[in-house]
């Protein structure tokens, strides 16, 4: 069976957990993604064990006057599925060369 491979805003996702980012609010400033598209990629990354992700004290919200937050942390098979991701996309870089004029484009600004 084919691995299943993750597209790039769930990788975003990922890699926003990877690097700090532990509460869905959080991860969307990170990624500039929507809360449509950062709470579900949340649930399918935990349903995969990508993540683990665990309620804060009720108590300490309500000091705070916010909703409890739930917090997220990145597995060893997430950070592995984020090793994978790198090396896809370093292949794709490979095989599908971006056109001479954009690169120079993109330095450009």
């Amino acid at each position: 069976m084919a691995r299943k491979t993750l597209g790039i805003s769930t990788i975003k996702v990922l890699h926003s957990v990877a690097t700090g980012c532990c509460y869905g609010f959080d991860i969307m400033d990170a990624t500039s993604l929507p809360s449509g598209t950062v709470y579900p990629a949340l649930s399918r990354l935990e349903r995969a064990g990508f993540v683990t992700a665990k309620w804060e004290d009720h108590k300490k919200a309500q000091r705070e006057k916010r909703p409890p937050r739930k917090y997220y942390a990145i597995t060893r098979a997430g950070r592995e599925k984020l090793v994978d991701a790198a090396e896809r996309l370093r292949e794709l870089q490979r095989l599908l060369p971006m056109p001479s004029g954009q690169a120079r484009m993109a330095g450009d600004s």
